[in-house]
């Protein structure tokens, strides 16, 4: 963070200093809301959540070295009171980002937001300093808080833009105006939210009409839905994806047996070749994204396609691939589930279980309105027909994905012939029936929603006590 005084921060947000607070003493550290995280200098924002009230840690940030606290109420600690943390979080990163010069870069999309996002801080970062989110920090506390990382020496934010609602991504934008936007698809996330998928196109269109006349719009040239927010914006498009009309594309995809993709990466300037070290045959959408920005920004081509090709993953649990000592492989792709991801886990399964027993352990997907009980019958469709040895569905509300997994796998009535399905109440007992299946050299998909918590299941399997 750049250095501010509390008065200045005062100021900015509306607040009146309290406890005491040294309206001269400066905050340099981090902005911080877990005060875990609390570093000498730091700014410990009290947010009061369903479960903790951060103003009962005023003291103990203040003990690990923060400056003052932001907050809501009177606490024993030299303090900014102000009306609402979350507002006043975002008017701090809205000044901020207001200052400095960094060129900022937004992502947005239904699937594929954090890997791309990740994939593209490595190449800008072969430019000047870069910062990101950490993981999937991309909601209305996550973004502001990413910002306010920035400094002086920064030159690019790279950032993630969630929609959950219609203006939720406009409201993003505002807080640090994007130059270069980035749409990866529009599928059937927050289906529920939004109503269909017309109205989520709207809303993920929202980044680039946020653009300026001087901008990129990075757009996806193989989801129409994508591809027609092209007269959304005033700023200049370049398309990607596997496509004659794309002008970053991928050509000759192939995937090797562990599901990771190689292809020839082409744009106006030049091919060069690309061997992902990320799982699935979906990273190339992702990685041709990333190419596409970093193209704009003048990266060389042939680095581009060297980056890529460096990558690791780098967030938790999306299309993470560990393997046991007996041959036993756990892809834990457990961060979140869609209709969209989980079409493309299944197909990585595919791919890295040929000529091996496979598994998957699934749940109901949410947040899907009145589609709910369709979209998750041909989820347990998909499922049924995937080819497995067994599969486990787990936690509530799993009838139509049960019924579309004995429909695919055999028909009615219960239990179909062949393929074991199995219902589970939670990850734990999801990996307590795996350890009655499985064999040296089997492959088992773990992908749910983020409220399940099914990354237990994979660090069961693999022996890990991991949180």
């Amino acid at each position: 963070m750049i250095p501010l005084p509390l008065a200045r921060i005062a100021e900015i947000t509306s607040g009146a200093l309290s406890g005491m607070a040294d309206p001269r003493a400066v905050v340099r550290g981090p902005v911080v809301i877990d005060s875990r995280a609390v570093e000498p200098g730091s700014l410990f924002v009290a947010i009061r959540g369903d479960r903790v009230d951060g103003h009962d840690y005023a003291a103990q940030a203040i003990r690990a070295g923060a400056v003052a606290v932001l907050a809501t109420r009177p606490v024993d600690a030299p303090s900014v009171i102000v009306a609402d943390a979350v507002d006043a979080l975002t008017a701090l990163a809205t000044e901020v980002a207001s200052v400095l010069p960094a060129t900022v870069i937004g992502v947005t999309g239904s699937a594929g937001k954090t890997s791309t996002k990740d994939l593209l801080a490595r190449l800008t970062g072969r430019i000047g300093a870069t910062i990101a989110p950490v993981g999937s920090f991309n909601n209305e506390i996550g973004h502001p808080l990413t910002v306010l990382k920035a400094d002086a020496d920064t030159r690019f934010m790279v950032l993630e833009l969630s929609a959950r609602d219609a203006g939720h991504i406009t409201h993003l934008a505002r807080i640090a105006p994007p130059t270069i936007g980035i749409v990866l698809n529009v599928g059937t996330a927050h289906l529920g939210v939004f109503g269909g998928r017309d109205a989520i196109a709207k809303a993920k269109g929202e980044l680039v009409e946020a653009l300026p006349r001087t901008g990129v719009a990075i757009l996806n040239a193989d989801d129409p839905l994508v591809r027609e927010m092209a007269a959304r914006t005033q700023a200049r498009v370049t398309f990607f994806g596997r496509g004659e009309s794309a002008a970053v594309r991928a050509t000759d995809v192939r995937l090797d047996e562990r599901g990771r993709a190689s292809f020839t990466l082409t744009t106006p300037s030049g091919s060069a070749e690309v061997a992902l070290r990320l799982y699935g045959e979906h990273a190339v959408s992702n990685a041709l994204a990333a190419a596409a920005a970093a193209y704009e920004l003048g990266l060389p081509i042939t680095t581009i396609a060297q980056e890529l090709s460096l990558a690791e993953p780098a967030s938790r649990w999306r299309m993470e691939v560990g393997d046991r000592p007996d041959g036993v492989t756990v892809i834990n792709d457990s961060y979140n589930a869609n209709p969209d991801s989980m079409r493309a886990a299944f197909q990585a399964l595919g791919a890295m279980g040929q000529g091996r027993r496979r598994f998957a352990v699934i749940a109901a997907l949410r947040e899907l309105g009145e589609e709910s009980a369709a979209l998750n019958e041909e989820l347990g469709r998909l499922a049924g027909g995937a080819g497995l040895d067994g599969l486990i569905v787990a936690g509530p509300d799993a009838e139509p994905v049960l019924r579309g997994a004995y429909t695919a796998a055999g028909g009615l009535p219960y239990p179909p012939q062949g393929l074991p399905i199995v219902h589970v109440a939670d990850a734990a007992a999801a990996a307590a029936q795996l350890g009655t299946w499985l064999r040296p050299g089997d492959v088992v998909l773990v992908k749910g929603p983020r409220a399940m918590e099914l990354q237990r299941t994979a660090e069961l399997l693999l022996g890990s006590d991991a949180k």
